[in-house]
């Protein structure tokens, strides 16, 4: 949140959570007064909420408002579609607001209990893509409760996300694990600012920092924290930039993944949730090649925890906003004028705002059965130019008259769509709206164990095999002897 004072606030939605917005600036009376509730219940218009007006319908009333730079808009509305969103954003922007704050969707509103502490300044995230689904937080979560819950990639956009969730979930300690201390430090404080605004439950927050590629540590801190559920973010995953370090996206991806389950396994945590990709299906990049590495992985250990142990993994494609996404790209190549770059005029992904895909995640990861693949829904593909062309008009400029769309072709490890499953995979419903179980016409065609073998003297020096250390070349055609459909780059660098 922006710390602004206001003169003027108009609180959007008359609900429990505008009155909670509404309530809590009166009470801190630091930010400003709010002079009236905007509106398009017929039933609330023209009557007073602790003394504030309901003035409304929105789109009648908004015009006739004269705004001053002061005037502020916060959109207190969870459960609003994705399309009224757009609707209500076009109507604010015309009537002047400048400053336009949003709360999060119903999945991270716990029962109308909504805080200011969550308001941010509205982005096209929130405009853009599908409604998301609602997901009763409180109820999905309610395995967690009392347990000790060991998030990796804390830091990052999935990881932070499911954090913050997980505040409603009741957990006894919650574990920030990640090797950035920065990114670390900063979810560390944004979890306990959260807590001290009265948002979830009180778990114990504990930040460590460490390295899933250091094998002993691992084994040391899984049995030191004792976790009882493990969520698996951290993952290298700029595709470009792994197709340049091929050995690092495997080392940190596959090594670190095959230390964790090893600890976890000896530690005895009864339940793993990996976080997967899209790009794991028939993998073209190295990336891909070792998320698809890492279920294999996941699944194997299913096969052999202990009873009452359950081992999953949960595959979705892109999420809004995520870091080394291609919105924060857009807005910054719109920032400075254009031009924004898309590889291709074709190409599509799948888009799942954060906040949704962390919802299902949790949600997969309670219902989820041991040694299972589940799959998140992704509604349809969107074309990335398509998207380019709705960011560019959000920030008020028009495309290719204001803002250049430049097409730079896909870079290495790139293919023009996404695929969510492979032919010899199929997906099946669950009674959980948007999860999928995912379910093998035959078994997999490599032994993940015996790749993992051949890959270890790669990654980390071995004495009896000194020649293969760092061999990016022999790293490629391993996975691609084991995964026929990974590319081999014409020109190789030699580091």
């Amino acid at each position: 949140m922006t710390i602004q004072k206001s003169a003027r606030i108009y609180v959007i939605g008359a609900g429990f959570a505008g009155q909670n917005i509404a309530r809590e600036i009166r009470e801190k009376g630091i930010f400003g007064e709010v002079v009236a509730f905007l509106d398009d219940d017929s039933s609330k218009i023209g009557h007073t909420i602790d003394g504030i007006p309901v003035l409304g319908p929105l789109k009648d009333v908004a015009r006739l408002l004269r705004m001053n730079p002061a005037d502020e808009a916060i959109i207190a509305i969870p459960s609003a579609s994705r399309e009224y969103l757009r609707e209500l954003y076009g109507i604010l922007k015309r009537a002047g607001f400048e400053r336009i704050r949003i709360l999060p969707g119903i999945a991270q509103i716990i029962e109308g209990d909504a805080h200011l502490i969550q308001a941010r300044s509205i982005d096209p995230q929130d405009l853009l893509g599908r409604t998301p689904v609602a997901i009763g937080l409180k109820e999905s979560l309610k395995y967690l409760r009392g347990k000790r819950v060991l998030v990796t990639g804390a830091g990052g956009s999935i990881g932070g996300e499911i954090c913050r969730q997980l505040l409603s979930g009741g957990a006894q300690r919650l574990y920030l694990f990640g090797h950035g201390e920065n990114s670390i430090y900063q979810i560390d404080r944004e979890l306990r600012l959260l807590q001290e605004e009265g948002v979830g439950e009180k778990a114990t927050i504990v930040p460590v920092i460490g390295d899933l590629k250091d094998r002993e540590y691992m084994r040391y801190i899984l049995g030191r924290l004792k976790a009882d559920v493990v969520f698996h973010c951290a993952a290298y995953k700029h595709v470009p930039m792994m197709e340049e370090n091929p050995v690092a996206a495997v080392e940190n991806n596959v090594l670190g993944t095959d230390n964790l389950l090893n600890a976890a396994l000896e530690a005895g945590v009864k339940r793993f949730v990996l976080i997967s990709t899209d790009k794991a299906v028939d993998p073209v990049s190295v990336y891909g090649a070792s998320k698809l590495l890492c279920e294999r992985l996941v699944l194997r250990a299913g096969a052999s925890a202990g009873s009452g142990s359950d081992f999953m993994v949960v595959r979705f494609g892109n999420v809004l906003g995520s870091r080394g996404s291609i919105m924060p790209l857009f807005q910054k190549q719109i920032e400075k004028g254009g031009p924004v770059t898309v590889t291709h005029p074709e190409a599509t992904r799948w888009f799942m705002t954060i906040p949704e895909a962390c919802s299902l995640v949790l949600k997969a990861g309670g219902v989820g059965e041991n040694g299972r693949l589940y799959l998140l829904d992704m509604g349809d593909p969107v074309r990335i130019r398509d998207m380019a062309e709705q960011m560019i008009r959000f920030y008020g400029f028009e495309p290719d008259r204001d803002i250049k769309i430049e097409y730079i072709g896909l870079r290495p490890g790139e293919r023009l769509d996404e695929r969510l499953w492979s032919t010899d995979e199929l997906p099946v419903d669950t009674e959980y709206p948007r999860i999928k179980r995912v379910e093998r016409a035959k078994d997999a065609p490599f032994d993940p164990g015996r790749l993992l073998e051949t890959l270890k003297p790669i990654c980390r020096f071995d004495p009896a095999k000194p020649d293969v250390y760092r061999d990016r070349t022999l790293l490629r055609a391993a996975l691609r002897q084991a995964v026929p459909t990974v590319m081999i780059p014409e020109h190789e660098h030699p580091f």
